[in-house]
């Protein structure tokens, strides 16, 4: 039996009561009718109502304060007033106040059940956004993002602690490593999270078209700027601005972005009047922006308003073990690729792999597999290429025996050093590099005295 909605609806007038009660459940509803103002609230603590409807006049409390009430109780629920010609002012200050519209007497049958559908159909859209907004707080929930490594824990627990404050935040790390994933964490789980989270691609956006995409314009500011349009930082008032690949900006946008930082508000293009903006900047790149500080590519003044907090994301060969999650992961959210399963030698040979597109790139894998394969079991030979080769340069390991013979210590002194080099001088990478402890490789670095300068 379908689910009838209810309206509890509060007159003192008992002709009244009865005729819009009677024409309500004609229109296919269930209705909860009181005289008063109190017992009406009591009935709405004690039932599942959906719609409220009441007169402004009534002999206990007034309209008025049966809307505050409910609203204490449930912010949520559409509440219509019924007003006379001489309440109207009221009525509009019961709309001030929440209520979802007003009726005036005398009303007929059609204008009551016009406002109360409109009524409903707000609070179903209402609480479809609802719904929406708390999947997407779960989609981007600190305790979803995959991983397993330990400096993905700390990054994660950093993260936690940046979301809880106003900080403008810099995310730095190589292309598909999930920079604007940790942008819209931040952002959903910040006191910003009900407000609007934009996203600028500073490095796809035309030089020319820039100033007027994150600051707008006003009519005829320039050829074509038919109508006053609105900017990224304006629309994302009360929220996030997400600037992605922020290295790519031009030094005359630079200091426009410095501006809105230091004095919290923009120019648009063709106007004097300063607009303010409430807006928390989250900036990202995969450039070294120290080093185009030094080289004069980016303001320094810039550089040290973004990066209040500094958020260094690993590239996935830092982080390998997180490999088989992230592969789990894609299984199930990739159309047909559940049913996929990695043979040993399979997995191994893509935990080994480099990954130069990271995240990104092994989530084109686990799509593409899904796809080409037509059995459930991926075995090495179905890898592409590339990875495959990649896995066979890694297992290539010659050595020339001098005919005076060699020292061991000597052999894993060059191959320690080799190992620090291929990673960066990551201690942390290099040792599941060489499949050791990290302790392990520190004690080996000190044994050889091996430093960074070698």
């Amino acid at each position: 039996m379908a689910k009838r909605n209810k309206i509890l609806l509060i007159d003192d007038d008992n002709n009244l009561r009865k005729v819009i009660a009677h024409n309500l459940k004609n229109e296919g509803f269930e209705v909860v009718a009181k005289s008063d103002g109190v017992s009406g609230v009591s009935a709405f603590d004690s039932n599942k109502i959906d719609v409220v409807v009441t007169d402004l006049r009534l002999p206990d409390i007034d309209g008025m304060e049966v809307l505050r009430r409910i609203k204490k109780i449930d912010n949520s629920i559409p509440i219509i007033m019924i007003t006379a010609f001489g309440t109207i002012e009221q009525a509009v200050s019961a709309l001030k106040e929440g209520a979802f519209d007003y009726i005036t007497k005398p009303f007929n049958r059609d204008e009551l059940a016009i406002v109360v559908k409109r009524a409903f159909e707000f609070k179903e859209l209402k609480g479809e956004n609802l719904r929406l907004k708390k999947e997407l707080y779960e989609k981007f929930s600190f305790d979803l993002i995959v991983h397993k490594s330990e400096i993905m824990k700390k990054i994660i627990e950093l993260l936690k602690r940046i979301a809880q404050t106003e900080s403008t935040v810099l995310i730095e790390g190589e292309s598909g490593t999930g920079k604007e994933l940790f942008a819209k964490a931040i952002h959903y789980n910040s006191a910003r999270k009900n407000a609007p989270f934009v996203t600028v691609n500073c490095a796809a956006i035309p030089d020319e078209l820039m100033e007027s995409e994150l600051f707008g314009h006003s009519k005829g500011a320039f050829t074509g700027a038919m109508h006053d349009r609105k900017g990224k930082f304006e629309s994302a008032d009360g929220g996030t601005i997400f600037l992605d690949e922020v290295g790519d900006l031009k030094p005359n946008l630079q200091a426009k972005i410095l501006r809105v930082l230091q004095e919290k508000c923009i120019d648009k293009i063709g106007s004097d009047n300063e607009i303010e903006v409430d807006v928390r900047v989250v900036a990202a790149t995969n450039r070294n922006l120290k080093e185009m500080v030094e080289k004069n590519e980016f303001r320094e003044d810039l550089y040290y308003r973004l990066c209040v907090v500094p958020v260094k994301v690993p590239p996935l060969r830092e982080r390998r073990e997180d490999i088989p999650l992230l592969i789990e992961h894609f299984k199930k959210i990739k159309e047909n690729a559940r049913r996929l399963n990695f043979s040993d030698e399979a997995m191994q040979i893509l935990i080994n792999y480099d990954w130069k597109g990271n995240v990104r790139e092994l989530e084109n894998l686990i799509e593409r597999m899904a796809i080409v394969k037509t059995d459930n079991l991926v075995t090495p030979e179905d890898l592409p290429y590339e990875i495959r080769k990649f896995n066979m340069n890694q297992r290539q390991f010659k050595i020339d025996f001098p005919e005076s013979g060699i020292s061991l210590d000597e052999v894993e002194k060059e191959i320690i050093i080799q190992a620090l080099e291929k990673n960066n001088w990551n201690q942390a990478a290099t040792a599941r590099f060489l499949k050791i402890s990290r302790p392990t490789l520190m004690y080996r670095m000190e044994k050889y005295s091996i430093t960074k300068s070698q």
